[in-house]
């Protein structure tokens, strides 16, 4: 196992970076993933017995005893399972520290400081460490204390107020959005205190929520609530700038399309032979057909009901208007599409064979990433990490009698 390319001549860019992942669940595991896959060596800090809450208590069982939703947020790591409740667990993980370049962790506020184990106390002892805090609403705050999840952090940050369609229930996005998007921007600050502490020699504390990162998203609902007063509503599949631009029915199902300027809006009326709807004082400009958006689906689903999804789909894309089908996660990953950008990956397993794993989302020309490492077993690397801290079998043996290794 290396963190070379596949060519075996580049390194890969994070080669030679040492990370501590003291996460579970999604948002921190799934970031320090990202660095793991660009070539970091991420330890990943487990409670010994149960692990990463997504081995065994989320998400569907395999074989063994981890879940997908584990194997397909930890790969590449090597797993360590401490007890950080103990005093050798904590003494272990403060070595382990001293030459790490980046912590990620997610415990609630202040959990890590109580432990003693806080960025204050790491950076006496690393004062280049970049050290994360990911959690559900901050460090700082009234609601830092609350437990904070995907659902709460959408619903809480008015991500849910626009979800859904006009009328309806509270909806949340399929996706968790505010977990994915919290360890991405996590990790674009992470790796930029990074580069800076190369540079200082000073790390940093990062503090990262999935509360703004929910908030982060909102650029279009708030800046139209700015502008105009009015608090965004759910548009189902509708755009609230520009319109038609969603997804329409045929006469066999829905599928999206989106001419979404007035070029393209003339030449869908032409391709679908509704000259009225281009004379139609009612839909003469963007401002216009957004503010008679109902009319104007309705229109248009008069003549798209005439011939079934796949006809319109083709149609639509030979004249050079945005379309597409609405496919299902099997038709997705499934699609030769998805198959040339290899986002469906098979990785060997030593309990399992082979389990599948979603592929890298962005590709990189001169060093790709590549799976080195199978998701850990728990604890699968306790002795391979310390032996490379220098702890000798006599202090193993010791360090154990002491509980850093027991539940």
């Amino acid at each position: 196992m290396n963190s070379e390319d596949s060519a075996g001549k580049r390194p890969l860019p994070l080669a030679g970076v040492k990370v501590l992942d003291i996460s579970q669940v999604m948002a921190g595991p799934y970031a320090c993933m990202l660095l793991a896959d660009l070539g970091a060596d991420v330890i990943k800090i487990e409670p010994p017995g149960s692990g990463d809450q997504t081995r065994g208590a989320m998400g569907f069982k395999m074989k063994g005893p981890d879940s997908m939703g584990f194997m397909n947020m930890n790969r590449n790591k090597r797993s360590v399972a401490l007890n950080l409740k103990t005093d050798a667990g904590r003494a272990l993980l403060l070595r382990m520290a001293k030459d790490a370049d980046i912590l990620i962790e997610n415990y609630r506020p202040g959990a890590m400081t109580r432990l003693g184990l806080g960025y204050d106390v790491l950076k006496d002892i690393n004062p280049r460490l970049v050290y994360t805090s990911i959690s559900g609403f901050g460090q700082t705050g009234p609601w830092a204390d609350r437990p904070g999840f995907d659902l709460m952090a959408q619903a809480m940050s008015g991500v849910m107020s626009v979800t859904g369609y006009p009328g309806g229930p509270p909806v949340k996005a399929g996706v968790p959005v505010a977990d994915i998007g919290c360890a991405l921007f996590a990790i674009y600050a992470t790796l930029s205190a990074y580069i800076g502490a190369k540079a200082t020699g000073q790390g940093q504390h990062i503090d990262a929520s999935l509360f703004d990162s929910a908030l982060a998203f909102s650029v279009w609902d708030i800046c139209d609530y700015w502008g105009t007063g009015k608090p965004p509503e759910p548009l189902g599949t509708s755009n609230k700038m520009t319109a038609p631009y969603q997804a329409m029915a045929s006469s066999d199902g829905h599928f999206v399309m989106g001419a979404n300027n007035q070029k393209l809006w003339l030449k869908l009326c032409a391709l679908i032979h509704r000259p009225d709807l281009a004379e139609d004082a009612r839909f003469s400009t963007i401002s216009l057909r957004l503010g008679h958006r109902a009319a104007l689906e309705e229109e248009l689903e008069r003549t798209f009901r005439q011939q079934p999804k796949d006809y319109w789909v083709e149609t639509l894309l030979a004249a050079g208007i945005p379309a597409g089908p609405i496919l299902s996660y099997p038709e997705a990953f499934g699609s030769e599409h998805a198959k040339v950008r290899q986002m469906r990956m098979e990785i060997d397993h030593p309990i399992e064979g082979t389990v599948p794993n979603i592929g890298f989302a962005v590709k990189l020309s001169g060093t790709p990433q590549q799976v080195r490492r199978h998701p850990p077993l728990l604890g699968e690397h306790n002795a391979e990490v310390l032996g490379e801290l220098g702890v000798s079998a006599d202090e193993l043996a010791e360090l154990e009698a002491q509980g850093a290794f027991a539940s």
